[in-house]
């Protein structure tokens, strides 16, 4: 029989305990991955790596290629401007005369006048700049030119010649021009090529004497025909002819310093000592035809433009066809190499331009 004490009977329960909930109701069910999960993942962390890393070579690749184009597209620009700029003033004398006397001693090479202010050099004849693998040196089997002319946006005026004294007078004192400059004087009716023996700023006097200077002046007679004596064939210039630099320049493809090959300008405006000058990088090769004026009256054209090798006489030469070749820096070609390609302008001579 029980008693009262029943009621305080401590029941012991064997029963599992429930898992543990969280405070909102829900079972706590975090546990970590297996090591088949974490491969998986690993998996598909590396695949998108990898689209990601071919996206952005990709990227590189188009972008490195594109600045390599319009850096070759630049170049290409630059190189015909500059080049065009000089051939198409070829022969031009301050004053437009056409008649040009040539008293420097020598007479020959920078200063041939006479055989025509442009000449061509195919790529085995040699010229002013020597062949060779030197930096600045020409590079065998591409063209040049020489482009002879007198600076057309700088000059003094005459106001007196004493052709006696070998002597200018010019309107300003600080005219630029200085002791062994080569020069070109001219009026309307003729023009005369000839080395600074002196100057004297305070007087604004430029003399143009024998016996000085390198290569120096056979004569001071400025005349035509030139005659290499003292006194040679008298020419008084007329006041208000022009006085400015004789400009000479050798257009050529040489190596650079970098191993590859550029545009240079290799001469002179002024001053007899020849300076060489990279024009624009990345030009590979130059070749150049010429167009002729037939003899006639009136004057035909030639049928097409010839290799410098076929002209008689530079003087009918009135355009030129240059080709450039340029080269990207970089390989960036689908092939793994460079992309080359070729630039082609016509150059008209304006000071020996044809209207038929």
């Amino acid at each position: 029989m029980m008693t009262g004490l029943d009621n305080n009977v401590i029941r012991i329960s064997t029963a599992v305990p429930r898992r543990a909930e969280s405070r909102n109701g829900f079972r706590n069910t975090a546990r970590g991955f297996s090591l088949v999960e974490l491969m998986i993942a690993l998996v598909l962390g590396l695949l998108v790596i990898g689209a990601v890393v071919s996206v952005f070579i990709t990227n590189q690749q188009a972008f490195r290629t594109v600045e390599n184009m319009a850096r070759l597209q630049e170049n290409a620009r630059f190189a015909f401007e500059a080049l065009a700029r000089e051939m198409r003033e070829s022969g031009g004398t301050p004053c437009g005369a056409t008649a040009v006397a040539n008293v420097i001693n020598g007479g020959g090479g920078w200063w041939d006048w006479g055989k025509g202010p442009l000449i061509g050099y195919d790529g085995n004849q040699a010229g002013p700049q020597a062949f060779g693998s030197g930096p600045g040196q020409r590079v065998t089997g591409t063209d040049g030119v020489l482009v002879l002319t007198a600076s057309l946006f700088e000059g003094v005026v005459i106001t007196h010649h004493n052709a006696t004294a070998a002597q200018f007078t010019v309107n300003m004192p600080n005219h630029g021009i200085q002791n062994g400059d080569i020069v070109m004087a001219c009026d309307s009716q003729s023009a005369a090529i000839f080395q600074v023996t002196n100057t004297n700023r305070a007087n604004a006097i430029i003399v143009h004497n024998t016996g000085t200077g390198n290569p120096g002046n056979c004569s001071k007679g400025l005349g035509l025909p030139t005659v290499c004596t003292a006194n040679g064939t008298p020419k008084s210039f007329a006041s208000g002819g022009l006085i400015a630099h004789y400009s000479a320049s050798f257009w050529y493809i040489g190596n650079n310093s970098r191993g590859g090959r550029s545009l240079y300008r290799w001469g002179f405006t002024g001053a007899p000592s020849p300076q060489a000058q990279e024009i624009a990088d990345g030009v590979t090769d130059m070749q150049i035809e010429y167009l002729t004026a037939a003899a006639g009256t009136p004057p035909t054209l030639a049928n097409g433009y010839v290799a410098a090798s076929a002209i008689a006489n530079w003087a009918d030469v009135v355009a030129a066809r240059v080709t450039l070749t340029m080269e990207t820096g970089d390989r960036v070609g689908v092939d793994g190499n460079a992309i080359i390609r070729p630039f082609m302008h016509v150059i008209s001579l304006r000071n020996r331009e044809y209207v038929p």
